[in-house]
C-alpha cells in the first residue's frame, strides 16, 4: 500500500494500534497529513510527546468523537484513507454500559460511512475482532453490527464512490486489556497464583506488527466490502500463563458474563462466502455485483462450505517458543 503524498485520518489513534499504525507508517512512508482523531485530550498530548508536530510536520491532533457525524465530516476534508480503530472494547464495561456501547460501536460505525461517503474518501478500513462473529456479548454484537454497516456502505457510496471493507483479528499480544501483561503484571507483583477462566479456553493471537501490516495489505487488495481474517496460532491460555510463569501455580476463576470458551473468525454460515489466500482468509459480499473471479484468478481458493476458523480447532498451534519471540518483539523498546 501507498500512502506516499497521501492524508490518512486514524480514529482512536491514541490507541495501542493507533500508535503503532503511526510509527509504522513514519518510518515507512513520506504523506502529506497524518490525522490522530480521539476524545481523550490527555492521550493526544502524550502522543504529541512521542510525534511531535514541530518534528513530524505532517502530523495534526483532532479532538473528536466518532458519535459526532459533523466532526467528522469536519476531520475528513481532503482525507484519502480512514483506518477506524476507535471503539469500546472491554467486554465487562460494555455489560455494565450496553448503551454506551452501542453508541459508540454501532452509531459510531454508520457516522464514519455517512461522513466518509460526503468527504469523498477514497477508502475506509474497520477494525473489527473475533468477538464478532457468532457473537455471545454485547461488545461483540455491536462490532457485528458495524462489520454490517461498513460492508452495506459500498451500496451507498456507488461503483466509483467510497470503498469499505474490514479487517477481524484475534487478541493482540501486549495491547492494554490483553491478559498477558495481566499475568506479567501479576508476575512482577509477586502473586501468589495467576487465574485461569478455563483450562480448556484457547484464543488466537497477533502482535500489533502484524495487526498493522495486516490492515495495510488489506488496504492495497480490497475492492469494497471484504472481511480480511489473517492466518494466525492459536494458544490455549492456561499454556500461555505456563510460559510466562512457569513456577507459578493457578487458580481457576471460572468464566466471566460474555466470555466465549473459544473464538471463530469465520463462522460456518460464512463459508459459502468464503475464499482462501495464501496468508488470510476473505469473506467476501453477497450483495448483487460482486465477483469473486479476481480473487479466485489471482491464486484464491474457494473453501469447502461448513469450513469454520476456530482457535481450538486451528492448526497452527502457539508454542512457549514461538510466544517468547512474540514477546520479545513487542516488548523489546524500539
Amino acid at each position: 500500500m501507498d500512502l506516499n503524498d497521501r492524508v490518512i485520518l486514524v480514529t482512536g489513534g491514541t490507541g495501542s494500534f493507533g500508535k503503532h499504525f503511526v510509527r509504522t507508517v513514519i518510518d515507512s512512508y513520506k504523506p502529506r497529513k497524518v490525522i490522530v482523531f480521539s476524545r481523550d485530550e490527555l492521550k493526544q498530548y502524550e502522543m504529541a510527546q512521542q510525534f511531535p508536530v514541530e518534528k513530524y510536520g505532517f502530523m495534526r491532533y483532532f479532538i473528536g468523537d466518532v458519535r459526532n457525524r459533523d466532526r467528522l465530516e469536519m476531520a475528513m476534508r481532503d482525507v484519502d484513507y480512514v483506518i477506524h480503530a476507535a471503539a469500546m472494547k472491554q467486554v465487562p464495561i460494555a455489560e455494565y454500559n450496553p448503551f454506551e456501547c452501542i453508541n459508540t460501536n454501532v452509531v459510531g460505525a454508520e457516522n464514519i460511512a455517512n461522513a466518509a461517503i460526503r468527504r469523498n474518501v477514497r477508502a475506509v478500513i474497520a477494525l473489527s475482532t473475533d468477538k464478532a462473529a457468532n457473537p455471545v456479548n454485547l461488545y461483540g454484537a455491536s462490532k457485528l453490527a458495524s462489520d454490517k454497516i461498513f460492508v452495506a456502505a459500498n451500496n451507498l457510496s456507488g461503483s466509483e464512490g467510497t470503498k469499505f471493507s474490514v479487517v477481524r483479528y484475534g487478541n493482540v499480544v501486549g495491547s492494554r486489556g490483553s491478559v498477558m501483561p495481566l499475568f506479567q503484571r501479576l508476575v512482577e507483583e509477586k502473586a501468589e497464583f495467576l487465574p485461569i477462566t478455563d483450562e480448556r479456553m484457547t484464543r488466537f493471537w497477533i502482535t500489533l506488527d502484524q495487526g498493522v501490516n495486516f490492515v495495510l495489505s488489506s488496504m492495497a487488495m480490497m475492492r469494497g466490502g471484504e472481511i480480511f481474517v489473517p492466518k494466525i496460532p492459536s494458544m490455549r491460555t492456561v499454556d500461555l500463563a505456563r510460559t510466562i510463569a512457569p513456577n507459578l501455580p493457578h487458580k481457576i476463576v471460572g468464566i466471566r458474563p460474555g466470555e466465549k470458551l473459544h473464538e471463530v473468525m469465520v463462522p460456518q454460515d460464512d463459508s459459502r462466502m468464503t475464499v482462501e489466500l495464501e496468508d488470510r482468509y476473505a469473506i467476501l459480499p453477497s450483495f448483487s455485483g460482486f465477483s469473486a473471479a479476481p480473487y479466485l484468478n489471482n491464486g484464491a481458493s474457494e473453501v469447502p462450505e461448513g469450513f469454520e476458523y476456530a482457535s481450538h480447532t486451528n492448526v497452527e498451534r502457539l508454542d512457549a517458543r514461538g510466544l517468547q519471540e512474540m514477546l520479545s518483539r513487542c516488548f523489546t523498546p524500539s
